[in-house]
């Protein structure tokens, strides 16, 4: 082996040439530690801007706070930090920038590229210089990242450069190599860009094109992560996308051609824990047991920030040992929500009723109807708004059913009133003969007889009261007879 070259940057990390086996493939080196406990806290999806600043600060503190008080040895934000690209000076920015420095103070920190439209690229670029205690390394390439230093994270003085936690990255998509001092291996996927992926093989094969070499990348992997393991040290893969079956915050199954990722293909990559984002709604699939277990899971979203979003809300707690590894959901205080929903018109007494039957304090409820368009004036707003005074905050939807008038093509170009009732009753799938006999009597008879016979009761007692006569022999009475 050749003497170690010193990295840059004053770190005192080492890259060392790794023995190579006769047929080519790396060796694991000797000088690993056994197998130990490790402690990482997988937060995503935090959404942080204008919309929901609130919600996302209150949840993500909260989430920091426990994230300090377990002890965790790394922190790991799987994509979607913010809800879009932001202004440095934002409000926004600057408080999430505030808690992953309180949080980076703590651990060192991986941010994952999310969504692009979320996180555009160089979005997370400012997270490199936030001077933490410890170093945030975001991921926003293809490729592995080693967490390097021997020490707990917790008894590292932070002006000892040469003891503190680094992060080691690979120079291509993988390591060669386990290294030595290497504390967990990270195998980064960022969210694909769906538009480059569809410039480079064509709209219509991108989606099956783009699942084929993820799951060719990710078969890629196992065999760093073999060696990995089996040095005792923990493999965990990060990325950002969806899941093949998965399900969403308001229950749906994700079934489809244009998903990243299959369980098969994420277990295949042989990591033991397998870190995502993307998905709001927490959720785990397990293969094997003991230290042959392997785990994938969905974070959640940190808050709740749509109504109707189900299951909880909070970040999980991922725990490597001798044993396997295991997760939890460790909840935050995200919002409550509540949905009323009226088939017509609001009912205020029922509104009153559910808003007494419940604290509505903190509660955000969102009030949906449905009425025809020319009731949409009979619901009152302000009165639905005052019965929910106790709420958080409401939001009103209304679903307005417009009036839907067939119009028979060619109608205006006949001539007869009669062929065009036939035309309309064509298009309309209405039986014609009664309408076009009612036509025929009121073309061909007097107004008054027309009222005189609707006026007529067939009925002899009728008649020996002063009724009219259907058939003509009695009295007539003249309802058009001027004075």
């Amino acid at each position: 082996m050749s003497a170690p070259e010193r990295l840059s940057g004053g770190t005192g990390a080492q890259r060392a040439e790794v023995p190579r086996l006769p047929d080519g493939h790396p060796r694991a080196h000797g000088s690993h530690r056994p197998a130990h406990r490790l402690r990482v806290a997988h937060l995503s999806d935090l959404h942080y801007g204008p919309r929901h600043l609130e919600e996302a600060d209150r949840c993500f503190s909260a989430a920091v706070d426990r994230a300090i008080e377990l002890a965790v040895d790394v922190a790991v934000i799987s994509g979607d930090a913010t809800d879009h690209a932001l202004d440095l000076h934002a409000p926004a920015a600057l408080r999430l920038l505030a808690q992953v420095r309180r949080l980076a103070d703590h651990c060192p920190v991986l941010m994952l590229q999310g969504t692009w439209s979320h996180e555009p690229p160089g979005t997370l670029s400012v997270f490199r210089m936030l001077g933490s205690r410890h170093r945030v390394f975001v991921a926003d390439r293809i490729g592995q990242v080693a967490l390097m230093g021997n020490a707990s994270s917790r008894d590292l003085s932070a002006t000892d450069a040469s003891a503190a936690d680094l992060w080691l990255a690979s120079e291509g998509p993988r390591f060669a190599e386990v290294s030595p001092g290497a504390r967990a291996v990270f195998t980064c996927i960022p969210s694909i860009n769906k538009a480059a992926v569809a410039a480079a093989v064509g709209a219509t094969t991108a989606a099956a094109a783009q699942g084929e070499q993820l799951a060719w990348l990710l078969q890629g992997y196992a065999g760093i992560h073999g060696l990995a393991r089996a040095a005792g040290v923990p493999t965990l893969a990060v990325s950002h996308g969806t899941v093949f079956g998965c399900v969403t915050e308001h229950g749906v199954p994700m079934a489809g051609f244009d998903h990243e990722f299959t369980t098969g293909a994420l277990f295949g990559a042989g990591a033991e824990a397998t870190l995502l984002g993307h998905i709001h709604r927490h959720q785990v699939w397990t293969q094997g047991e003991g230290e042959r277990r392997q785990c994938i899971a969905y974070a959640g979203s940190i808050g709740r920030f749509h109504h109707g979003e189900q299951g909880d809300k909070g970040f999980l707690l991922w725990e490597f040992g001798p044993d396997g590894v295991d997760c939890r959901l460790e909840p935050t205080p995200a919002r409550r929500t509540l949905d009323i929903v009226f088939e017509g018109r609001p009912d205020l007494d029922q509104l009153r009723e559910a808003a007494s039957a419940q604290e509505l304090a903190g509660v955000s409820v969102r009030v949906r109807w449905t009425v025809a368009d020319e009731d949409r004036h009979e619901v009152d707003r302000g009165a639905i708004e005052r019965a929910l005074s106790g709420a958080a905050d409401v939001q009103l939807e209304g679903r307005i059913v417009p009036v839907v008038r067939t119009r028979a093509p060619g109608i205006s170009q006949l001539v007869s009133l009669a062929e065009k009732v036939r035309a309309w009753a064509t298009a309309t799938d209405v039986h014609a003969p009664p309408l076009l006999e009612c036509l025929e009597r009121v073309t061909t008879t007097e107004p008054e007889d027309i009222v005189a016979a609707a006026l007529a009761i067939p009925d002899a007692g009728a008649r020996a009261q002063g009724g009219l006569d259907p058939a003509g022999t009695g009295p007539r009475l003249d309802l058009f007879e001027t004075a």
